[in-house]
């Protein structure tokens, strides 16, 4: 074996060494791969634990989305990978999940799509169904509230824009962004979804509320309606 990723981590240099690189380094100097690496702890028939970890990811088009959907048997049916080791991942994913719901108050002001991308993540509950929120905003973009209008299917949710715009007027918003979930992971917006965007433009400037933003979130990633141009009706 040539490749050091291949060999007992013991054999590594100190620095190179997952554990110790975060020691010294910090844990952002690690990749997805030894973080992982760190939580299965040992490797199997002469691959090291990185080498294990960056099969696992492999095999999930290196995402951790993709990997925290995974359940305890289809985790171990990569080999190398026991009951073990498979719970210590399963454990580790769902504890970074529910930190992430444990934090929605963070979410204090929305002045672009990333901001709005980190307020909307954490409140997908589900992301195998798709749900639609809204952030309800005041004249300094402040949220208000964020609220999840409804949960649908594997491929469509339904959105009233009767109860979106009652919801801001009762709680005194002047903007708002909308946001839904693709499970497919496909963020490309499909017709329906840029016809109800137009449908909302057209009744906030009737009623004097703005709509900053429609997000569509996939898997690790976000399309924004506002960054493409398309927040304008006659764009539509």
């Amino acid at each position: 074996m040539t490749r050091a990723e291949d060999k007992s981590i013991k054999s590594w240099a100190a620095d190179d060494r997952p554990r110790e690189k975060l020691i010294t380094k910090g844990k952002t100097a690690l990749s997805n791969a030894e973080l992982i690496a760190i939580l299965i702890g040992s490797g199997q028939g002469g691959r090291s634990a990185v080498a294990l970890a960056r099969e696992v990811l492999s095999n999930c088009e290196d995402s951790l989305v993709k990997l925290s959907k995974l359940s305890l048997e289809e985790l171990m049916q990569h080999k190398g990978i026991g009951e073990a080791k498979a719970v210590s991942i399963i454990a580790a994913l769902e504890l970074g999940k529910r930190r992430r719901l444990s934090t929605p108050e963070e979410c204090l002001a929305i002045t672009n799509s990333k901001d709005a991308y980190e307020c909307f993540l954490p409140l997908i509950e589900n992301p195998s169904t798709e749900n639609f929120l809204v952030a309800y905003l005041n004249q300094r973009n402040h949220v208000i509230k964020t609220e999840r209008i409804s949960t649908g299917g594997l491929t469509a949710t339904l959105a009233d824009p009767k109860v979106i715009f009652k919801n801001a007027l009762l709680k005194g918003a002047t903007a708002m962004v909308i946001c839904h979930n693709h499970p497919s992971g496909v963020i490309k917006p499909s017709k329906d979804d840029k016809q109800l965007t137009k449908k909302l433009i057209f009744a906030g400037k009737i009623m004097d509320i703005f709509v900053m933003d429609h997000l569509i979130i996939g898997d690790n990633t976000y399309f924004s309606f506002a960054e493409n141009g398309m927040m304008d009706e006659h764009c539509l």
